[in-house]
């Protein structure tokens, strides 16, 4: 069986996207055909099933046999032998399936196998510039596990998960599920971000088809799907990319620029085909799971050497990005990319062709920091940090920005999103609900860890499920209660997210109340209806006056102190403005959501 040899130069060029179509297993004609690239063994044998079969080098180092006989299932791994003659088991860098850690073969997987049913979400899915997106961000993992059950036994299915998890984020109104990474990975605790197999969804839910199921069911109940994926750096295990043939196929053959922060060995996107092998896994994602968007993770270390903006720039960490994002935009220009990015580099979310990265979306961490930083502060000292809360409108419409809440901030001592919080158990249920909705109404796409939205009071375990017990407790639950109330109304108000990227639907109201820390802004969905939103963290104000654009009755769409989400019930049921003025009550640690009726 012969194998067409004349698309590996484009692999070799670093002007591949699809290179999963011809390197790694596939089955063909009645066997499967492998294809792996070692250039620097001496030899490579296939070890299939425990027999052991010959492989064939062309002259640029790809190695290749046809096994007869061959099936889905087929367990294999390639038998590297190095100039140095000693002998190496590796996982093939472009498997699709994997075994199940601690083991770490390949397994022969037909991945177009599979009856797709989202034809209708497929042909409606855009960037959602204009739509809402309230991302849930998810780790498989930890979400639930079975009762009882230990180690890779505690794990629902794929399958499983899309019967538990989907109706969930849509009772909530989530818009979209964000996945931490399903890269296979060996060590559970690195949740992901240290991956061995970039083809391959890991196997501790399931086959490759049960992940296809779990998102054919997402968008078929109007459900996205984000894929967190890591371009950065991979794991060091010796079974897998790492020395793969004895010399360093994807890392540098310098040492000092070899190695990571996190004991991880880093892509060298100075070699035209690791470009080309990172270009295809995210191609690879979209093309044979069909997810929404993509989530590169440490974009500040593809951007600077070792991710410091004191540091030259990563000229081939930016041209892999670069080029990966102006090939994707137009394979897929219906598919989001986001950037998580900490620097302050220009340009992250312009198109490539303007001098930009190429984004869609870049997460907005400056936000995330100053609010938390913020909420911790005890009431009394927050007017000298009135600032923190202002600021992100100040550089907002310079990139298209999202604001996360993400995992990073609920794990190694940082505490939780609701024990940040500062004040006794009641206060930090109050500030938390003020905080929420800051999020959900200032300008920009919104991302929560799931947790946050139940008050969890533990910081997320990769090996514990969420804390839902915490739900029988009358203030959980009301917050449960309330994230969802506040969902609902983002998803059916457009002032709150239609032109989130349009400075004429974001004005300031009061943004210098500094002594009494008070903050108003109004959204506007340009074709007149405004939202005025009011926000309180201190003391009681029974007597605030708003500064409205009409006069007359107005109403409360939201109170984070109605005594349903277990406030004092200071409320504003009958407010009516005159001289284009509004005197509204604030409850401690508050916010409110008015508009004009009629």
């Amino acid at each position: 069986m012969g194998f067409d040899f004349s698309r590996v130069s484009g692999f070799l060029n670093g002007l591949s996207y699809d290179a999963y179509e011809y390197m790694g297993a596939h089955l063909c004609d009645g066997g499967v055909h492998f294809a792996t690239f070692a250039p620097n063994a001496e030899n490579v044998r296939l070890m299939l099933n425990g027999s052991f079969y010959d492989m064939q080098r062309d002259d640029r180092g790809v190695w290749t046999a046809f096994c007869q006989g061959a099936k889905q299932g087929d367990i294999y791994q390639y038998v590297i032998t190095t100039k140095t003659l000693e002998q190496h088991y590796r996982s093939d860098p472009f498997a699709f399936y994997s075994e199940l850690r601690p083991k770490n073969a390949s397994i022969v997987y037909d991945m177009d196998n599979f009856n797709w049913n989202d034809e209708s979400w497929m042909s409606r899915r855009d960037k959602s510039y204009e739509r809402p997106v309230n991302i849930y961000e998810v780790h498989f993992g930890s979400w639930k596990i079975k009762e009882g059950m230990q180690d890779a036994q505690r794990f629902y299915s794929y399958y499983e998960l899309a019967d538990m998890l989907i109706g969930y984020v849509k009772d909530m109104g989530y818009t979209h599920i964000e996945l931490l990474p399903l890269t296979e990975h060996p060590f559970d605790g690195s949740w992901g971000y240290q991956a061995t197999g970039y083809f391959s969804a890991t196997s501790r839910y399931g086959e490759p088809n049960g992940l296809k199921y779990f998102i054919d069911r997402c968008h078929t109940q109007g459900i996205g799907v984000v894929l967190d994926f890591v371009p950065v750096h991979f794991a060091r295990d010796f079974f897998a990319l790492h020395m793969y043939d004895g010399g360093y196929v994807f890392e540098s053959q310098d040492p000092m620029k070899r190695y990571s922060e996190w004991n991880t060995a880093l892509f060298d996107y100075s070699k035209p085909h690791v470009l080309s092998f990172m270009k295809s896994a995210v191609n690879f994602w979209i093309d044979k799971y069909h997810v929404d968007g993509i989530r590169y993770d440490a974009v500040a270390n593809l951007i600077y050497q070792q991710g410091r903006q004191d540091m030259p720039y990563n000229d081939s960490g930016l041209w892999f990005v670069r080029d990966t994002n102006y090939t994707m935009q137009r394979l897929h220009p219906d598919v989001m990319f986001f950037a998580e990015d900490s620097t302050g580099y220009e340009k992250v979310t312009a198109p490539v062709e303007f001098g930009g990265l190429g984004f869609d979306y870049k997460w907005d961490l400056g936000f995330m920091n100053d609010t938390i930083n913020y909420i911790k502060t005890p009431p009394v000292q927050r007017p000298k940090h009135h600032h923190k809360m202002t600021f992100s409108m100040s550089y907002f419409y310079s990139n298209l920005y999202m604001l996360p809440y993400s995992h990073d901030e609920v794990v190694h001592g940082k505490k939780t999103m609701l024990d940040k919080a500062f004040g006794s158990q009641e206060d930090q249920m109050a500030t938390i609900r003020a905080l929420y909705m800051w999020q959900m109404t200032h300008p920009g796409k919104k991302l929560n860890f799931m947790g946050n939205e139940i008050g969890e009071y533990m910081e997320w375990r990769e090996e514990k499920e969420l804390g839902w017990n915490i739900l029988s407790y009358p203030a959980h639950d009301s917050l449960h209660r309330y994230i969802k109330r506040l969902n609902q109304i983002y998803l059916t108000e457009p002032a709150l997210y239609k032109y989130d990227y349009n400075a004429a639907s974001f004005r300031w109201v009061d943004a210098d109340n500094r002594g009494r820390c008070i903050f108003a802004f109004q959204r506007n969905d340009l074709e007149g209806h405004l939202i005025y939103c009011v926000f309180n963290f201190s003391a009681s104000r029974q007597n605030y006056v708003l500064n409205v654009h009409m006069n007359g009755e107005y109403e409360e769409m939201l109170n984070s102190d109605r005594d349903i989400y277990s406030g004092s019930n200071c409320l504003n049921e009958h407010c009516i403005a005159n001289g284009y003025k509004l005197n509204i009550c604030l409850a401690p640690m508050s916010a409110v959501m008015l508009r004009k009726k009629g």
